[in-house]
Protein backbone atom coordinates (compact mmCIF):
# COMPACT_ATOMS: atom_id res chain seq x y z
CA UNK A 1 0.00 0.00 0.00
CA UNK A 2 1.07 3.46 -0.93
CA UNK A 3 0.14 7.05 -1.84
CA UNK A 4 1.94 9.07 -3.99
CA UNK A 5 1.73 13.33 -2.95
CA UNK A 6 1.94 14.47 -6.35
CA UNK A 7 5.62 17.17 -6.35
CA UNK A 8 6.54 15.48 -2.95
CA UNK A 9 6.36 11.85 -2.70
CA UNK A 10 5.37 8.11 -2.58
CA UNK A 11 4.46 7.12 1.44
CA UNK A 12 4.16 3.22 1.77
CA UNK A 13 4.06 0.57 3.89
CA UNK A 14 6.31 -2.33 3.64
CA UNK A 15 7.47 -5.80 5.10
CA UNK A 16 10.70 -6.17 5.64
CA UNK A 17 12.22 -9.76 7.37
CA UNK A 18 15.05 -9.75 9.68
CA UNK A 19 16.76 -12.70 10.55
CA UNK A 20 18.30 -13.30 14.07
CA UNK A 21 19.86 -16.27 15.98
CA UNK A 22 16.41 -17.12 17.76
CA UNK A 23 13.53 -16.16 15.07
CA UNK A 24 12.78 -14.43 11.64
CA UNK A 25 10.74 -11.21 12.41
CA UNK A 26 8.47 -9.83 9.91
CA UNK A 27 7.72 -6.03 10.58
CA UNK A 28 6.01 -3.73 8.62
CA UNK A 29 7.89 0.12 8.14
CA UNK A 30 7.01 3.10 6.56
CA UNK A 31 8.88 4.33 3.43
CA UNK A 32 9.29 7.85 2.06
CA UNK A 33 10.51 7.66 -1.32
CA UNK A 34 11.22 11.68 -2.42
CA UNK A 35 9.39 12.85 -5.73
CA UNK A 36 10.20 16.64 -6.20
CA UNK A 37 11.43 18.72 -8.68
CA UNK A 38 15.60 18.04 -8.56
CA UNK A 39 16.23 21.78 -9.60
CA UNK A 40 14.83 22.50 -5.66
CA UNK A 41 16.94 20.33 -4.55
CA UNK A 42 20.18 21.56 -5.33
CA UNK A 43 23.53 21.14 -2.78
CA UNK A 44 21.20 18.72 -0.95
CA UNK A 45 21.42 14.86 0.29
CA UNK A 46 18.77 12.37 -0.27
CA UNK A 47 19.00 9.52 1.27
CA UNK A 48 17.88 6.77 -1.73
CA UNK A 49 14.77 4.91 -0.81
CA UNK A 50 13.18 2.96 -3.55
CA UNK A 51 9.64 1.33 -2.88
CA UNK A 52 9.45 -2.03 -4.25
CA UNK A 53 7.75 -2.50 -7.43
CA UNK A 54 5.30 -5.08 -6.18
CA UNK A 55 3.71 -1.96 -3.48
CA UNK A 56 0.36 -1.02 -5.00
CA UNK A 57 0.32 3.10 -5.14
CA UNK A 58 -2.43 4.97 -5.41
CA UNK A 59 -2.87 8.91 -5.44
CA UNK A 60 -3.73 10.93 -2.93
CA UNK A 61 -7.78 10.57 -2.72
CA UNK A 62 -8.59 14.24 -2.20
CA UNK A 63 -12.22 13.83 -2.58
CA UNK A 64 -11.94 11.18 0.91
CA UNK A 65 -9.37 13.87 2.29
CA UNK A 66 -12.09 16.93 1.77
CA UNK A 67 -15.05 14.09 3.76
CA UNK A 68 -12.93 14.03 6.85
CA UNK A 69 -11.87 17.98 6.94
CA UNK A 70 -15.30 19.36 5.73
CA UNK A 71 -13.82 20.95 2.71
CA UNK A 72 -14.42 20.74 -1.07
CA UNK A 73 -11.78 18.51 -3.26
CA UNK A 74 -11.16 21.20 -5.26
CA UNK A 75 -10.00 23.30 -2.56
CA UNK A 76 -8.17 20.41 -0.44
CA UNK A 77 -6.61 19.82 -3.86
CA UNK A 78 -5.40 23.86 -4.35
CA UNK A 79 -4.02 23.90 -0.03
CA UNK A 80 -2.16 20.56 -0.64
CA UNK A 81 -0.41 21.79 -4.36
CA UNK A 82 0.44 25.25 -2.92
CA UNK A 83 1.70 24.31 0.13
CA UNK A 84 3.87 21.43 -2.14
CA UNK A 85 5.08 24.27 -4.60
CA UNK A 86 5.80 26.64 -1.24
CA UNK A 87 7.94 23.71 0.30
CA UNK A 88 10.22 23.90 -3.08
CA UNK A 89 10.41 27.13 -3.28
CA UNK A 90 11.88 27.56 0.49
CA UNK A 91 14.78 24.42 -0.26
CA UNK A 92 15.69 26.32 -3.45
CA UNK A 93 16.15 29.75 -1.59
CA UNK A 94 18.22 26.88 0.67
CA UNK A 95 16.18 27.81 4.20
CA UNK A 96 15.59 24.44 5.91
CA UNK A 97 11.67 24.49 6.83
CA UNK A 98 10.14 21.63 9.02
CA UNK A 99 7.13 19.63 6.65
CA UNK A 100 5.15 18.39 9.54
CA UNK A 101 2.65 15.48 8.68
CA UNK A 102 0.30 15.20 11.53
CA UNK A 103 0.51 11.77 12.90
CA UNK A 104 3.28 10.61 10.41
CA UNK A 105 6.25 12.29 10.80
CA UNK A 106 9.12 15.17 9.67
CA UNK A 107 10.29 16.06 6.77
CA UNK A 108 13.45 18.18 7.35
CA UNK A 109 16.59 19.37 6.39
CA UNK A 110 19.63 19.35 8.79
CA UNK A 111 22.75 19.15 7.76
CA UNK A 112 22.10 19.94 4.01
CA UNK A 113 20.28 16.32 4.61
CA UNK A 114 16.68 16.26 3.58
CA UNK A 115 14.71 13.25 5.48
CA UNK A 116 11.57 11.82 6.73
CA UNK A 117 11.52 10.83 10.01
CA UNK A 118 8.44 9.03 11.13
CA UNK A 119 7.12 9.23 14.33
CA UNK A 120 7.29 6.66 16.62
CA UNK A 121 2.93 6.61 17.29
CA UNK A 122 3.20 6.31 13.03
CA UNK A 123 5.75 2.98 13.33
CA UNK A 124 4.02 1.33 16.58
CA UNK A 125 0.69 1.89 14.67
CA UNK A 126 1.72 -0.66 11.97
CA UNK A 127 3.47 -2.99 13.81
CA UNK A 128 1.82 -4.11 17.26
CA UNK A 129 3.65 -7.32 17.50
CA UNK A 130 7.84 -6.31 16.75
CA UNK A 131 7.17 -2.60 17.55
CA UNK A 132 10.65 -2.47 18.92
CA UNK A 133 12.00 -4.24 15.87
CA UNK A 134 10.14 -1.78 13.52
CA UNK A 135 11.44 1.02 15.36
CA UNK A 136 15.22 -0.30 15.00
CA UNK A 137 15.07 -0.44 11.28
CA UNK A 138 13.22 3.04 10.89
Amino acid sequence: QGVLVPGLGTFAVVHEQINSPEEVYVVRRPLFQLDMDMSCLQELVIPTVMIPDDIEITPLDYWWLSRTISLPPDMVRACVEETILLYSFQLRDRQHPVFAFENVGILSCQDNVLCMQFHCSCIAGLESRDTWMALLLT
